[in-house]
């Protein structure tokens, strides 16, 4: 068996070597509402029992603002996962989430211009 790649939990042969739902105890539903574009960030509350790695890994990624969809892409788990590591995250205090700002759209955010060249060039990049 080689060393692992990255940490203990991964192997250059086997890949991961904990199953994701294990890593949520088999829990699909986070307690906390979270979409892929909810921003999370560190409160600087400690969680008050030790939760794990997955969750010490996530909370450390969480000191500047970072999206949902982030955190999982950095974590390489599903992102029903990481909402789950997340939810338990909130419910200790550890890091609060919040829906990011919204752009300001101009008169008309159904410009039909506007939408037919992001069309054309998206088009051209495919």
């Amino acid at each position: 068996m080689s060393e692992p790649v990255e940490g203990p939990w991964l192997d250059g042969d086997a890949g991961r070597l904990v199953r994701p739902y294990t890593v949520s105890d088999g829990r699909t539903q986070p307690s906390a509402h979270f979409d892929l574009l909810t921003l999370v960030m560190a409160t600087g509350n400690r969680p008050n029992s030790y939760l794990g790695p997955d969750h010490s890994h996530v909370l450390g990624l969480c000191g500047g603002p970072l999206s949902v969809a982030e955190i999982a892409a950095h974590i390489r788990q599903p992102a029903v996962v990481t909402k789950v590591l997340l939810s338990d995250l909130v419910d200790c205090g550890a890091i609060t989430a919040r829906a990011p700002g919204r752009a300001p759209l101009g008169q008309d955010p159904t410009d039909r211009d506007l939408l037919e060249a992001v069309l054309d060039g998206l088009r051209k990049r495919l």
